[in-house]
């Protein structure tokens, strides 16, 4: 082995180290914090209401204010405040409007797929209260149910990423009183590392 091979070999060693040892900017435990803006949607919120001089808004701006601890490279728990908007029906007799808002606990798995790049998936908790109002009437419900979703995270550096994603709040709202609707939201977070 000549000198030139001996220093491509120890080139090659220390590249590979490198490559190894630098972790994935996307597995770094650790606390985080975030805001998150969407669009909500409450799926059942206008079935039946449109027509007859009614008209519906079943959507509305979703606002998550959230943070958590990411334990390893696969698993992390999140806390946040929802407001998932407002639902507004307005008629002959005046307007109505469905307000949710609420607290969501969350496990968060990720699946790296490279430095950059990861998959993520959440499931937990909603605990949601919901305000109801109508001419002459006024009505507040609360309860907990429960919420998922899915969607790709892009590490900017190791402090700074953002996520898109799909969310689902199941069975929102008292049957009895203000009826429930399942509520998506399609968002993009801002999530800055500690």
């Amino acid at each position: 082995m000549n000198l030139k091979s001996g220093k491509l070999i120890s080139v090659a060693f220390v590249l590979a180290l490198a490559a190894v040892s630098t972790p994935a900017l996307s597995q770094d435990a650790g606390w985080y914090g975030g805001i998150s803006f969407g669009q909500s949607k409450a799926k059942d919120a206008c079935t039946g209401l449109v027509g007859l001089g009614i008209t519906c808004d079943d959507t509305d701006t979703a606002l998550t204010l959230f943070g958590g601890y990411q334990i390893n490279k696969s698993f992390g728990a999140e806390l946040g405040y929802v407001n998932l908007g407002e639902v507004s029906a307005t008629g002959p007799g005046g307007t109505a409007t469905i307000e949710a808002k609420g607290f969501e606990l969350v496990g968060v798995g990720t699946l790296p797929i490279n430095q950059q790049f990861s998959l993520f998936g959440k499931l937990g908790f909603f605990r949601w209260d919901l305000d109801a109002s109508a001419p002459g009437v006024s009505i507040s419900e609360s309860g907990m149910d429960l919420t998922y979703g899915f969607g790709v995270k892009y590490d900017f550096t190791k402090n700074f990423a953002v996520r898109a994603y799909w969310q689902q709040y199941k069975d929102v709202g008292d049957e009895a009183t203000t009826g429930t609707s399942d509520v998506e939201v399609i968002g993009l977070s801002a999530v800055f590392k500690f």
